[in-house]
């Protein structure tokens, strides 16, 4: 399987230089394979913005970065429409905008109002851009990654559900351990080292996207047991039916996960399983994502608030209430 050894080779030559997340590294993966799009939330530093550019710099991709700001407008991402005027003759032309690239950087998004932030809904569903009623396609590579801040609330505007539906994995991102963060400081000195020393930086063999489709290809044979398919709808209807399973559960929840989210399951754990080798998704497979595809479609109660329980514990309730059938 030629692909999956590119793809393995992509993440390792990227988790070089992403130390100590190696989850995020593994998410990032399976966002690309999934056809998805990423929500990264973790604490300034942790190498999000790093991590798409150290995938841009492996993979043959245009990389567009995005900083969010309150100022800025929804033309700034799309492109617009602008008046050229030659020979005596005067005609609109489309300036595309940063949206159409490969791989997107939308770095703080909750740092736009929502007028900003709802132009990259269609062009994350639909794949394309409308602008002055004319429809224009994006590049067949395309993912969004969008990173927030968990803690910075004061001038942040919280993304509106269908704007968080949109993503197929929300990831946190965590410290790394002790060992990593001395291997995080060696690789920095190594990194100045490096820069000082030639004003070019070496040549990095960059994967074809080709590769990224042939696996996409792979992806989609790898089948789906019945009683697998039926755990993936059973883990659905747990969050929007709760106390079909348990009436303390039904007090955390508000809402449950829209029918976006069992087609993400399903993708991202077919992506999982073919990652690890394997043609057929089992419920491991299930369980090592479901959280990253659950955990921003869920709406909590105001009990769940009051009592500070975050959806990660909601989720985790629910697969230990749901079995296999």
């Amino acid at each position: 399987m030629k692909a999956r050894d590119d793809i393995l080779d992509l993440g390792r030559r990227i988790g070089q230089s992403i130390i100590g997340q190696d989850t995020m590294v593994e998410r990032l993966l399976l966002g690309l394979l999934s056809n998805g799009h990423l929500l990264v939330e973790g604490l300034p530093g942790l190498a999000k913005t790093r991590a798409i550019k150290s995938l841009a710099k492996n993979l043959d991709s245009e990389l567009s970065r995005v900083q969010f700001t309150p100022d800025l407008l929804p033309a700034d991402i799309t492109g617009s429409e602008i008046y050229f005027s030659e020979g005596g003759k005067g005609e609109f032309k489309f300036q595309q905008g940063p949206i159409f690239a490969n791989l997107i950087l939308a770095d703080e998004i909750n740092r736009a109002p929502a007028k900003v932030q709802s132009a990259l809904l269609e062009a994350m569903e639909e794949r394309q851009v409308t602008v002055g009623g004319k429809s224009y396609p994006l590049p067949p590579l395309f993912m969004v990654m969008a990173t927030q801040n968990p803690i910075e609330q004061e001038g942040t505007y919280p993304l509106p559900e269908a704007q968080l539906d949109r993503f197929m994995m929300h990831i946190e991102v965590g410290y790394p351990d002790e060992k990593s963060e001395a291997a995080i400081m060696r690789l920095n000195r190594d990194e100045e080292k490096a820069s000082h020393g030639s004003s070019q930086s070496p040549d990095v063999a960059r994967l074809n996207p080709q590769a990224v489709f042939d696996a996409r290809e792979g992806i989609g044979a790898v089948t789906v047991s019945d009683p697998v398919e039926k755990y993936m709808v059973a883990l659905v209807f747990a969050t929007r039916y709760p106390d079909r399973y348990d009436k303390d559960l039904a007090k955390l929840l508000q809402v449950g996960v829209s029918p976006r989210g069992v087609i993400g399951l399903d993708k991202v754990s077919r992506s999982y399983a073919w990652l690890k080798g394997r043609d057929y998704v089992t419920p491991g497979d299930v369980k090592a994502i479901v959280n990253d595809v659950f955990r921003h479609r869920l709406i909590l109660s105001y009990e769940a608030h009051a009592s500070n329980t975050p959806p990660d514990q909601v989720i985790d309730r629910i697969t230990e209430l749901v079995a296999v059938s």
